[in-house]
């Protein structure tokens, strides 16, 4: 049995995600520019985890594999800080999302045979990750993020009908789930 959309967002917040709401699967548009963002390397995991570029593919293997899903969702955890520089707030709101998108990833994985996770960030799944040493020691959890993909995270938030910016002095991490 498949959950319905509601369902689906009815869970995601029971998850600990502030927002969910239906992805508008023609919104993914995989951009070149984005993925070389990740050279940048800013949160310094570009050459250095198994889900990040180079290793989690090239762009078209991130188009091909995410063009094989028929629907899906966005999630969003967002955090309200006390001013612009609220480290805490920020690391705390990221880790909070990191574990409800895991746990959520778990959940739907017992009903729909196929998924595709999409985080907010690096997968920090492990601390070191294994990459380029050893495989992946955990693969069913493990995930690469929106931007590993190649996809402008506000563009899709925007296409899909769902808030992508809070106001001041908030911070929002967005993920999504492609299902079949």
């Amino acid at each position: 049995m498949q959950y319905p959309v509601d369902e689906l967002v009815r869970l995601a917040l029971e998850e600990g995600f502030t927002h969910a709401g239906q992805l508008n699967t023609s919104a993914l548009v995989f951009m070149p520019e984005v993925r070389e963002m990740c050279r940048a390397d800013r949160c310094h995991a570009y050459g250095k985890n198994w889900h990040c570029p180079p290793a989690c593919g090239s762009i078209e293997e991130a188009a091909r594999r995410a063009a094989g899903y028929s629907f899906g969702m966005l999630v969003q955890t967002v955090g309200r800080m006390e001013d612009d520089f609220d480290y805490e707030t920020i690391e705390a709101t990221s880790k909070a999302h990191a574990e409800s998108f895991v746990s959520m990833m778990r959940r739907l994985k017992k009903r729909y045979q196929d998924i595709l996770g999409m985080g907010a960030g690096t997968c920090a799944r492990c601390k070191p990750c294994t990459y380029p040493d050893a495989p992946c020691r955990f693969p069913d959890d493990a995930y690469s993020s929106m931007e590993a993909y190649g996809l402008w995270v506000s563009k899709v938030c925007e296409l899909s009908g769902i808030p992508y910016n809070y106001g001041p002095q908030t911070i929002a991490f967005t993920s999504c789930y492609l299902l079949k």
